[in-house]
């Protein structure tokens, strides 16, 4: 009786020290988090810059931890479960949104919305020749276009959305850069040369294979698509 007492005890205290142990190491994931994201920092109506992945995102900061962006979603088009719709919208969701044309204003958390990256706090006030709004103001706007948007990358993206909120201006540096950089590539005379000779390779090859046709049909209805 004594060994199965003391038995008991040993376990008990094994699994006292396991929690122990796992609560100590949540406590610094989420002290790691606060500093990480110290949202004492941001203020209602802020303009907060992130890099995610392959483009830089933008929201505007509501408070209590929320966040007010545009992104781009392919979930809401196949279900209208709202618990998981509101789940953070992962790079796979974005990508095929963005290619769908789903998008809407939505409120995260400032974690979600970061995503992992490090927050710029109204970068663009350096940038944009109008003076910024009121907070108050900012705020007011953002929470005015909550909901579904008709998005285009080029046209009216995460951005366009921020600097409308912040400076009444519709418009994107990103897309700005973007259309430069474009226009230096197939304004080039390297790439006339390069166009001409895939034109000559496209028509020899339409004598076999209808195949190239099809993929170029594609390629430029895909491409026009995106950029409408």
């Amino acid at each position: 009786m004594a060994l199965l007492r003391l038995l008991s005890m040993f376990f008990l205290t094994i699994t006292t020290t396991k929690k122990k142990q796992e609560q100590e190491k949540e406590d610094i994931k989420v002290n790691e988090k606060v500093r990480k994201y110290d949202i004492s920092l941001y203020k209602r109506g802020d303009l907060l810059e992130v890099p995610r992945t392959l483009f830089t995102h933008f929201g505007i900061y509501l408070g209590n931890d929320r966040v007010a962006h545009l992104i781009p979603d392919i979930l809401p088009v196949f279900s209208s479960n709202q618990n998981t719709i509101g789940t953070m919208v992962t790079n796979l969701r974005l990508i095929l949104g963005a290619i769908a044309k789903a998008a809407s204003v939505r409120v995260d958390s400032v974690e979600d919305f970061a995503y992992g990256g490090d927050i710029l706090i109204n970068p663009m006030d350096k940038v944009c020749s109008r003076p910024p709004y009121d907070g108050e103001e900012v705020a007011r706007r953002a929470e005015k276009l909550m909901g579904p948007v008709d998005y285009s990358l080029l046209w009216y993206n995460c951005e366009h959305y921020v600097m409308y909120c912040r400076y009444g201006t519709v418009m994107s540096f990103q897309t700005f850069q973007f259309c430069k950089g474009v226009r230096k590539i197939f304004c080039s005379k390297r790439f006339s040369f390069v166009s001409a000779l895939i034109g000559v390779a496209i028509m020899v090859s339409l004598q076999t294979d209808p195949l190239y046709t099809l993929l170029l049909t594609f390629f430029i209805s895909f491409h026009i698509w995106m950029a409408s």
